[in-house]
């Protein structure tokens, strides 16, 4: 399959660069958005990712891969982070993380699970938890570029405290339907029971297959497997269902 090129050479892309945290935005109890600024950053793409690695006192370092937030703006640059109770990296983004730090990062990373101002047609995000940050990208990248693509979000999470970007998400734009599924807890109005992602609320909420789609499926391993495997059995072609995924 042919791949999308990235901005930046190869080797550029690949050196470790300093950023310095210049904000940060709570956006749920185990979340925060960390605004980073990054000398001679070489752009991005929607949907890519970037390397961090922290290093101690002692020399130890450590890297993690966070996918990138933000639109690309200069030498700006957006991470949400989630907390993970065992983690090693995310509990120090979350929590100790303050203005005026550094860390290092490379990038940007991945050619595939992007998405450009060029394509046209519409376009399907699935997100769960977390997975719903490089896909925040592309819609950001989409508003800013004044695009008329249709996109639907279809955005799984356990709890309406576990929202990421609601605020934003609640305002919306033109063209863009976003669509909430609660898995353990639903707010007193949602017109639909708390449960676990199902065909039926792809067929509902995403587009016919025979609208050649390109579906974008962001989240843990076995979510993304599923909701996958469910737009295939629906009927759409396998070439244009992109996923990426995080954990075991």
């Amino acid at each position: 399959m042919a791949r999308t090129a990235v901005p930046g050479r190869l080797g550029d892309r690949l050196r470790w660069r300093v950023a310095e945290v210049t904000d940060r935005r709570v956006e749920s109890d185990t979340a925060v958005t960390v605004v980073l600024n990054v000398p001679d950053w070489p752009g991005h793409l929607a949907g890519q990712h970037v390397d961090v690695r922290l290093t101690a006192e002692d020399g130890y370092s450590t890297q993690r891969s966070y996918s990138i937030a933000s639109a690309p703006d200069g030498e700006r640059l957006e991470l949400t982070v989630q907390r993970l109770p065992d983690g090693e990296v995310s509990p120090y983004l979350v929590d100790e993380l303050v203005l005026g730090d550094q860390l290092e990062l490379r990038g940007p990373v991945g050619g595939w699970f992007v998405w450009g101002q060029e394509q046209t047609e519409p376009v399907l995000l699935v997100a769960g938890g977390s997975g719903l940050v490089p896909l925040m990208s592309m819609i950001r990248v989409r508003e800013v570029a004044g695009s008329k693509v249709p996109f639907r979000l279809v955005y799984s999470v356990r709890t309406p405290e576990d929202l990421l970007y609601r605020a934003e998400l609640r305002k919306g734009s033109p063209g863009l339907d976003t669509t909430h599924i609660y898995t353990r807890e639903t707010p007193p109005d949602a017109p639909r029971p708390a449960g676990r992602l199902a065909p039926h609320d792809l067929v509902r909420h995403g587009w016919p297959p025979d609208f050649e789609p390109t579906c974008y499926v962001c989240g843990p391993t076995g979510f993304v497997e599923k909701a996958a495997a469910y737009l295939v059995l629906l009927g759409h072609a396998p070439k244009r269902v992109r996923a990426e995924r995080f954990g075991g």
